[in-house]
């Protein structure tokens, strides 16, 4: 089969290769899978340059996100078994962990609705408790992550503000169903948060950017607001000053949503039946902006590693030429 390796550490568009290697064999209490289409996410990036929290032993394959086949022909979504990523023909992963894909999306946006609409809900509802009427602001909101947010906060009944950056993605996230878009390049993000705010601020603020964002949110954070971390994008991790949150009232959250598969698995599979259901009655929908076939995938995950891309990027290793479903 025919699979993307990490042989040494770097920029995925430089130490990616594309390589004929054996089927992986599944361990105790995994199962193969036949990909049917792999989502691209920055860790995937991170992992390539040796940054992120899980660094698989060299040769890796990367793609942390399937909605893959089983033997017996089901549909399912899996996060691979690293080092067997999802950037090939056939991956691993844990029979445990396996969901059913939605009938209502295609492969490449069944693939999207695992871990960044987890990550959403479970930052929105059990961090956040965010509630109907509330304010939501949420960085890089025509991203990958960003754009599952905007879709869950509306679907809570929440006003989304989302916060972009540049001309293409503010037309992105108005798509998405943000009801105030502000381009960080063009306006002056604090002040627009207060002015479509009428001075209140957010109550919740979903940041996977860090840096500069993290910055701003605390200057726009309402009373007893909340700030959920997410991930650092910008490459800044921020050092937060706790006695600002505590003259403001306001709380900083983290999320590691994978924790929760192993500290509280029952709650994932609960929260994958609530993202079903929004899905089903087309509630919510990933936005796939590119669709590669496997030859691509390198050069999809340096751009989405670039911060250009919008949505998600999937590879569909079934695909020829670029036409696919």
């Amino acid at each position: 089969m025919q699979a993307w390796q990490v042989h040494e550490i770097g920029e995925p568009g430089e130490v990616m290769s594309l390589a004929d290697v054996e089927r992986p064999t599944p361990g105790e209490g995994q199962v193969l899978l036949k990909v049917r289409a792999a989502n691209i996410n920055f860790p995937d990036a991170l992992m390539c340059r040796g940054q992120y929290q899980v660094r698989p032993p060299l040769p890796f394959t990367p793609g942390v996100e399937i909605c893959g086949e089983t033997e017996d022909g089901r549909r399912v979504l899996a996060n691979p078994a690293l080092p067997y990523g999802g950037f090939a023909e056939y991956a691993v992963a844990d029979a445990a962990g396996l969901r059913s894909a939605p009938d209502a999306l295609d492969d490449a946006e069944a693939a999207a609705l695992h871990i960044g609409y987890q990550t959403g809900w479970f930052g929105l509802h059990r961090r956040a408790r965010l509630e109907a009427g509330e304010t939501l602001l949420v960085h890089a909101a025509a991203g990958g992550v960003g754009s599952a947010a905007v879709q869950l906060g509306k679907a809570a009944g929440a006003t989304v503000i989302g916060v972009v950056g540049g001309g293409a993605k503010v037309s992105v996230a108005r798509e998405l169903g943000c009801d105030v878009v502000i381009d960080r390049r063009e306006q002056d993000v604090i002040a627009a948060v207060k002015e479509a705010t009428g001075g209140r601020g957010a109550d919740v603020i979903y940041d996977p950017v860090g840096g500069e964002a993290y910055a701003q949110s605390t200057k726009v954070v309402a009373f007893e607001g909340r700030i959920v971390i997410v991930g650092f994008a910008s490459g800044t991790i921020p050092s937060p000053a706790l006695n600002h949150a505590l003259v403001k009232n306001y709380s900083v959250l983290g999320l590691h949503w994978g924790l929760y598969n192993t500290r509280n698995p029952k709650l994932v599979q609960h929260c994958h039946e609530q993202l079903l259901e929004l899905a089903a009655r087309g509630a919510v929908r990933p936005l796939v902006s590119e669709r590669v076939p496997l030859s691509g995938a390198a050069g999809a995950v340096q751009r989405v590693a670039d911060g250009v891309t919008t949505g998600r990027v999937a590879v569909l290793p079934a695909a020829e030429n670029g036409a696919v479903a």
